[in-house]
């Protein structure tokens, strides 16, 4: 199998075969697929690289190292465990689409060159765009367009800076490139569009509550951790990355606390958690680079659940909104079990898989005296409790009885967030399992009693705060309400905009033709009046007149051939 497709490759082709199958038949098949994938990049040789030659240029299609390959493992159980919670539905378009969504994704995370890096991530935007568009709605379609043309964008920077960087170094080589040159700049400013950076964010919490239940979870795992690997591959000890992910683990606390969305919530909860991949990558040093990638696969495996367990809600009772939810736990024990599973784990509560990973990255910004940053990543830590390991569960399961009364989720459904919620308690309790599959070695405890008594102070101090803001009455309540975040201004303002200087632009151009018009219409009546029976070049001219005129014509012409 490693030499007749890459990575990935198995995913991809094989998505091809499922709109014939029926049945468990397609069913079986399709869980298979990421199945096959593992066990592919298991038998990979650590330095196993495969290139060809193509229009003059060397293409490495694959390349493995240990940092691809941790990246892959979870990919692989991403895709396995996103089949599984959708094989209730019968949509082939969404399981295709997903197929080749998350195989374009590992196939990126082994290619050695840009142009090949370049192919998988547009493919990537253009599969994952059915995960959105195959809801059907008005929202969900214009969404969809809105998303595929940041996410085509970003791959055009990455194709200009790419060819930029082959202009200035002759190489396409996809290694450590820095921010040396324009060509990588722009490599890097394509990377950040799809991690999420600030300002460049809106795309996900616009895009993402408007897929399906079930694409929700396809998107949560691969797009935003591509580009996290792409950075950690690119632009590690980058040290303008460490602000910039600060910044996001920060900023988006805010709209989370207020935002009645519970989908989009986990979508501002995406970002924040991306920001101390980010810093782990600006940090740059081994330890740091471990914590990225122990924190990426957690995450994907944590935040997936949390996906699961709001989608099963939505497919139960067909709203989202945390002001229509409450009292769910008496209809939907077992997702409400689960939910508290994933928020214990993003929450970095010790004995789950959350606190195992970032305690890394912030381990590596104490010790590299990264103070400020550090004080942000503890801030942020407490936010996430908030939003996501209090306000999720509580305003979905427990703030009130909205009256709600609906069957537990589907058993598949059950069983895929049945195994993500024990792989989040599986990393937690043995970490070393994880810490061996990282790109550098790791010689770190994590449930040392400095560590894990300063954690649960941390999560108290925040559980004390949310019980005291709930009391009194300071807690933003859940409200049917729109906040407005960046995608304003190209979803709103720049439409706006556009439509008044197009307005204008009409106007005048309908007063230039009006005046054009006008001035046409007295121009041809002074020739009418001058050339009519009764006008003076009307009647006809007497010989002695006829010959005036003819004089003095020769006299101007014989004047001007003279001068």
């Amino acid at each position: 199998m490693i030499d007749l497709v890459p990575p990935g490759a198995v995913m991809v082709l094989g998505a091809l075969l499922v709109p014939l199958l029926r049945g468990r038949v397609r069913q079986a098949y399709m869980l298979a697929l990421p199945v096959l994938g593992f066990v592919q990049v298991v038998m990979l040789p650590s330095t196993f690289v495969w290139s060809i030659q193509m229009f003059g240029y060397d293409l490495t299609l694959v390349r493995v190292d240990e940092l691809s390959r941790v990246f892959a493992y979870v990919f692989h159980i991403a895709a396995f465990l996103s089949v599984l919670y959708a094989l209730h539905i019968k949509d082939n378009v969404q399981f295709v689409s997903g197929l080749i969504y998350a195989g374009a994704a590992i196939s990126a995370l082994f290619v050695g060159d840009l142009i090949s890096l370049f192919i998988c991530w547009e493919l990537t935007a253009i599969a994952s765009l059915f995960q959105i568009w195959a809801r059907r709605t008005e929202g969900a379609y214009r969404a969809g367009l809105r998303y595929l043309i940041i996410q085509v964008g970003s791959g055009v920077l990455l194709l200009a800076g790419t060819i930029l960087h082959y202009a200035d170094t002759g190489s396409l080589e996809f290694q450590e490139l820095g921010l040396v040159s324009t060509g990588t700049a722009l490599i890097f400013l394509a990377f950040g569009i799809k991690a999420a950076f600030p300002l460049l964010h809106g795309w996900l919490q616009d895009a993402y509550p408007e897929a399906t239940v079930t694409g929700t979870v396809f998107l949560s795992a691969f797009t935003t951790k591509l580009a996290i690997y792409a950075l950690a591959r690119g632009f590690p000890g980058t040290e303008i990355l460490v602000p910039i992910g600060a910044l996001m683990t920060a900023f988006p606390i805010f709209y989370a606390v207020i935002e009645n969305d519970l989908r989009r919530v986990l979508a501002y909860s995406l970002n924040n958690q991306l920001g101390f991949m980010v810093v782990g990558i600006g940090i740059g040093t081994e330890m740091s680079l471990n914590g990225t990638a122990a924190h990426a696969f957690a995450h994907v495996i944590y935040k997936g659940l949390l996906f699961m367990s709001m989608g099963a809600v939505l497919y139960r009772t067909g709203t989202i909104k945390g002001s229509e939810l409450g009292g769910l736990y008496k209809s939907m024990p077992w997702t409400t079990t689960f939910c508290i599973i994933g928020a214990a784990s993003i929450s970095a509560f010790p004995l789950f898989s959350g606190f195992i990973s970032k305690s890394l990255i912030l381990t590596a910004a104490a010790e590299n005296h990264y103070t400020l940053t550090f004080l942000v990543l503890l801030f942020a830590s407490a936010g996430v409790f908030h939003h996501s390991g209090i306000k999720i569960p509580y305003f979905a399961f427990f703030a009130h009885d909205s009256g709600i009364r609906c069957e537990e989720a589907p058993r598949n459904m059950l069983i895929a967030m049945g195994c993500a919620a024990f792989l989040c308690i599986a990393l937690g309790v043995a970490p070393g399992y994880l810490y061996a599959l990282l790109p550098y070695p790791v010689e770190y405890d994590p449930y040392t009693t400095s560590h894990v008594v300063n954690q649960l102070q941390l999560l108290l101090f925040s559980a004390g705060a949310f019980v005291f803001l709930q009391k009194t009455g300071l807690y933003p309540p859940e409200l049917k309400s729109v906040n407005l975040d960046i995608d304003w201004l190209y979803r709103k303002a720049l439409p706006a905009l556009v439509q008044k200087v197009a307005g204008g632009a009409g106007r005048l151009k309908g007063r230039i033709q009006a005046r054009s018009l006008a001035g046409i219409e007295r121009t041809v009546r002074y020739v009418r009046g001058h050339h009519a029976p009764t006008g003076a070049l009307g009647d006809p001219w007497s010989i002695g007149a006829t010959a005036l005129w003819a004089a003095l014509l020769l006299v101007a012409y014989l004047g001007m051939a003279y001068l």
